[in-house]
C-alpha cells in the first residue's frame, strides 16, 4: 500500500534507474530533456492520484450535532483510461532525442501504461575528448497491467459535530518510516449543513450542505544505493497539495439514505530529485549536479459524485462514485454516535 500511496516517487525512480548506463548518458545529454520527459511520463500518476485522494469526504448532506462523532476506515480507487497509459512525445520538444524508428513524434507509455514493443530513443551528448557521440536508450515501461487499472488510497478518518450546522473532519495515514522511505499523508475539511439554518428544517425531506477540504502528501525515497550514479544524499521527495469544494444533498431517511453533489477539485503534485550526481562515461567524470530537476503537474477539475449509506445502530457502510476527468469509486465502514 505505500508504495501505492507514494507511487508518484516510486515510478520516478523507475524512470531514473531503469539502466544504470543509460541514465548517466541521459543526463550527460542534457537535464532539461530528463526532466521534460519525466513531467509529461507522471503527470497522468499523480493527477489520478489527486483525484483518488479525494474520495468520501462524506457520506451524508446532514451533519452531525454538537459531540457526535463518526470514526471510518475508507479505501479509494480512481480509475485509469486508455487515453492516460500513453502521452505524445514529440521529438521537436527536445534538444537531444531522436526515436530510432519510426515518426518523429509517437505515443509512448506514461508511467500508467507499458510499451509493447520496447521504445528505444537515440540521444546525443558531448564528449569532451571525442566530441558529440550517440547511444540509443530504452524508454522506461510504467505499472501497465500491474495496476488493474486502479490508483488505490486508503485513509483512516474522523468526524465530529462541533456547533449547530458545523462538522469537523480529518482523515490520516500514519506515518511509514524505513530505512528508504519515508511518508506521511492527512488532510482536513468542514463541513457546513445550510438547511440546519432553516425554519422548520426537521421537517425538509433532503439535507443540503457545503464542504471545503485539504489534503497534503509528504514523501521521500533515498536512491542512494540503488541510482547507479556516483553521488551523495541522493533522493526524490513528493510534496501533494490538494482542495476540494463541494455542494452535498442527501435524503434524512433512518436506515437507507441516497446522497450526491457537485465539487471542485484543484490540486499540484510536485517531485524533486535531490542530491548530489556523478555522471560517467567509461573513465570520464563530468562535474557533479546537484538537485538536477523538480517535475509538477496540476489538476483542476469539475465533479459529480452519487453513493449510498446504510445506518445500522453504531455500524454505518457506505459506497460511492464519482464523474470527472479520473473517475473514481470508494467504500467506507463507519462506527459512530448520534
Amino acid at each position: 500500500m505505500k508504495k501505492r500511496i507514494l507511487f508518484s516517487i516510486v515510478f520516478l525512480i523507475s524512470l531514473l534507474t531503469r539502466a544504470q548506463n543509460d541514465i548517466d548518458v541521459l543526463l550527460a545529454a542534457g537535464i532539461d530533456d530528463a526532466q521534460r520527459f519525466a513531467k509529461d511520463y507522471l503527470a497522468p500518476g499523480t493527477n489520478g492520484i489527486m483525484h483518488s485522494m479525494n474520495a468520501n469526504w462524506f457520506n451524508s448532506a446532514k451533519v452531525k450535532p454538537l459531540g457526535g462523532f463518526e470514526i471510518s476506515v475508507i479505501a479509494n480507487a480512481s480509475l485509469v483510461k486508455d487515453e492516460d497509459k500513453t502521452f505524445y512525445l514529440n521529438t521537436a520538444d527536445y534538444n537531444n532525442v531522436q526515436f530510432v524508428t519510426g515518426p518523429s513524434a509517437q505515443n509512448v507509455a506514461s508511467v500508467l501504461g507499458e510499451n509493447n514493443p520496447d521504445i528505444f530513443v537515440e540521444i546525443q551528448y558531448d564528449d569532451p575528448i571525442f566530441g558529440t557521440q550517440t547511444a540509443q536508450i530504452e524508454l522506461p515501461q510504467g505499472i501497465g497491467d500491474q495496476s488493474a487499472n486502479m490508483l488505490p488510497t486508503a485513509f483512516i478518518q474522523g468526524a465530529v459535530g462541533i456547533s449547530s450546522g458545523l462538522e469537523l473532519k480529518a482523515r490520516f495515514v500514519p506515518k511509514v518510516e524505513t530505512d528508504e522511505v519515508d511518508i506521511s499523508m492527512y488532510g482536513a475539511g468542514l463541513q457546513v449543513e445550510f438547511t440546519d439554518w432553516l425554519p422548520a428544517d426537521k421537517i425538509w425531506p433532503v439535507a443540503i450542505s457545503g464542504l471545503v477540504a485539504y489534503n497534503h502528501l509528504d514523501g521521500s525515497y533515498d536512491i542512494t544505493d540503488s541510482s547507479g550514479i556516483d553521488g551523495e544524499n541522493q533522493k526524490l521527495e513528493n510534496s501533494t497539495n490538494t482542495w476540494l469544494f463541494q455542494l452535498i444533498a442527501s435524503t434524512k431517511m433512518p436506515v437507507i439514505n441516497f446522497y450526491g453533489g457537485l465539487g471542485y477539485i484543484s490540486g499540484k503534485a510536485e517531485s524533486d530529485l535531490k542530491g548530489n550526481y556523478r555522471v560517467t562515461n567509461g573513465f570520464l567524470t563530468t562535474d557533479t549536479i546537484t538537485d538536477p530537476f523538480s517535475v509538477s503537474s496540476e489538476v483542476s477539475a469539475v465533479r459529480g459524485t452519487i453513493g449510498t449509506k446504510l445506518k445500522l445502530g453504531f455500524f454505518r457502510l457506505n459506497a460511492e462514485y464519482h464523474l470527472s476527468e479520473f473517475d473514481a469509486f470508494s467504500v467506507g465502514i463507519n462506527f459512530g454516535f448520534r
